[in-house]
């Protein structure tokens, strides 16, 4: 199995990525070609997007997170029937930890480990052949990453357009195209990044339009031609590095408030075995009881708070179901386990009271970064002593830690300790700490 790989990427956050990668999706898929994507680093929300334009899993690679083997299984199962597989870069192509090339989380670790091209877009805005420089910059930066042309992006005119174009290809490199600036409609953006794929009120029209943007004012050939055929092989075995599926019938909150679960823990859950079965909380459901655990995932419970706290059937029924199995929360899973939520205006809110924590986004404070996590007791998660990474991103506060076992002891992607974190009690756990994947012992 063959299928061609490019990497969208940019010096910075905010450059035109995402705009991009979905007009290349939209775009490559109107020709009939059968389009993937991934995302590099921690991320949701972008893709959820990806998935609702391929009809395949949002997946993530992350060179900090996930052990080499896992890297290889991600992609593999990215590019199975896929014609084109488009990377969405996070931040800028070269950010990530401060640590060695390859282990940094930077994008530029992946597009070097599996030799892929970056396309990399410049925003236009605010200056003109500047960037040239910029352009070259990136190319020569390092030699284990090739960027192989250039999409110029909020270009102002066809005099705009020429400055920047004849800049890059003075730095020997093409450039395939330039996003003309426009007053259309834009992706809404809430704290946690872009609003939600489900919660768009005309995704297909939007990305529609992002298509015929595509083909007027990009190079759509030369753009599939600079993608470089990866093959695959055979389908690997389960990988080393997965965290193990919490049960063998796994009841999964999925709603506008818990969508954050993670597309390759989903992914090879399944292929381990376990089936997952959704539930949602916002319209009164409970975890069915036939299943054998619940995990409740991140998401946006401080918008949905006094839903949640009216929903008597979910907190009754996922109450009952902690007396006898595993029930696991994540951020804003963890936030509902608790005693209470207060939302922004400052109005309390009664959680599921499985823990002892009480919660508020109304004093806000951004906690965001890599994590290890080390587990101080057996769980779900796996036996005392397990070491997973992952990622924290999330503004809600913790008003009082209440008097539960904690669950994990943490470092930051650099090896600072930061304490403990999260609680447990008897069958029922959580943290604002997002898994991704295990670490050898």
């Amino acid at each position: 199995m063959t299928t061609r790989v490019l990497m969208v990427a940019a010096p910075r956050s905010g450059g035109g990525k995402t705009t991009l990668t979905l007009a290349l999706l939209a775009a490559f898929g109107r020709r009939g070609l059968r389009v993937g994507a991934v995302k590099t680093g921690p991320d949701y929300i972008d893709p959820a997007f990806h998935a609702a334009i391929t009809g395949r899993p949002g997946l993530n690679l992350d060179s900090w997170c996930m052990p080499d083997a896992l890297l290889h299984s991600i992609m593999h199962a990215a590019c199975k029937d896929v014609d084109i597989l488009v990377v969405e870069s996070a931040m800028g192509l070269f950010d990530g930890l401060s640590l060695p090339d390859g282990h940094r989380g930077a994008p530029s670790d992946i597009a070097a480990f599996f030799d892929i091209p970056v396309l990399l877009v410049l925003d236009m805005s605010g200056q003109g052949q500047s960037v040239g420089p910029v352009a070259k910059g990136f190319a020569q930066w390092s030699p284990h990453v090739q960027v192989s042309g250039v999409v110029l992006n909020r270009v102002a005119s066809p005099r705009h357009e020429r400055l920047g174009r004849e800049a890059v290809q003075a730095a020997q490199l093409p450039v395939y195209g330039a996003l003309l600036r426009q007053t259309g409609q834009t992706l809404p953006e809430r704290h946690l990044g872009l609003v939600q794929a489900r919660e768009h009120g005309n995704l297909a029209g939007w990305l529609a339009d992002l298509a015929d943007k595509a083909e007027r004012e990009l190079d759509l050939d030369g753009i599939l031609a600079s993608a470089r055929p990866v093959g695959t092989g055979q389908e690997p075995p389960l990988p080393a590095g997965l965290v193990p599926p919490p049960g063998q019938r796994i009841a999964v909150a999925d709603d506008a408030a818990f969508s954050f679960l993670y597309g390759h823990l989903a992914l090879f859950w399944r292929q381990a075995g376990a089936e997952l079965v959704p539930f949602s909380p916002l319209a009164d459901e409970a975890p069915a009881p036939s299943c054998t655990a619940c995990w409740l995932p991140g998401g946006y419970p401080e918008l949905h708070a006094g839903t949640l706290a009216g929903a008597a059937s979910f907190r009754a029924g996922l109450v009952q179901f902690a007396q006898t199995r595993p029930v696991h929360g994540e951020c804003g899973g963890f936030m509902v386990l608790g005693q209470g939520l207060e939302d922004a205006q400052g109005v309390m809110h009664g959680m599921a009271g499985l823990l002892g924590h009480t919660t508020s986004f109304a004093r806000r404070k951004l906690n965001l970064g890599y994590r290890e996590a080390t587990l101080l007791r057996n769980g779900v998660l796996g036996p005392r002593g397990a070491r997973l990474r992952g990622h924290e991103f999330h503004y809600a506060t913790v008003l009082d830690g209440g008097q539960d076992a904690p669950l994990a002891s943490l470092c930051s992607g650099i090896g600072e300790e930061l304490g403990v974190c999260g609680g447990q009690r008897g069958f029922v756990s959580g943290s604002f700490f997002h898994v991704l994947a295990s670490m050898p012992g």
